[in-house]
């Protein structure tokens, strides 16, 4: 079954304006007045068995962007070692050895943007510490 222009005009309207209904009703149907508290998020009905952290947001935002990629740099070295096994294994055909290369490649370009990105993080949220926190004297 072949959509016509006007059908596929009335579909792409519809996902839109479901789109929009879906970011602008929620706003509409939960909107509080004055500050939430425990007791309305439900604290009181468990006993307030929620411990939440005390830490500051930035920090941990800080801690799950390192981690994400430290997981990203191991994945990219193991795509290094994968390509440097092939490249052993390869036994002089030039089809495979061009191949196992290109994979070095690939996965010491990856390592590079992910150490840059690593950089960046660093830098945006140091500055962002830094600039936020009140002066001592």
């Amino acid at each position: 079954m072949r959509m016509n222009l006007r059908m596929k005009k009335f579909v792409g309207f519809a996902a839109t304006a479901a789109l929009a209904a879906a970011t602008i009703l929620p706003t509409a149907t939960f909107a509080q007045s004055g500050d939430l508290n425990g007791s309305d998020l439900g604290l009181d009905q468990i006993g307030g068995a929620v411990k939440l952290g005390g830490g500051d947001v930035r920090e941990t935002a800080a801690r799950i962007i390192n981690v994400a990629l430290g997981f990203l740099g191991i994945i990219a070295v193991v795509i290094v070692l994968i390509g440097g096994f092939k490249y052993m294994v390869s036994g002089g055909n030039e089809e495979k050895t061009s191949e196992a290369k290109n994979m070095i490649v690939a996965g010491i370009i990856g390592l590079a943007i992910i150490l840059s990105a690593w950089a960046i993080t660093t830098f945006v949220i140091s500055s962002l510490l830094s600039a936020t926190q009140e002066p001592t004297t």
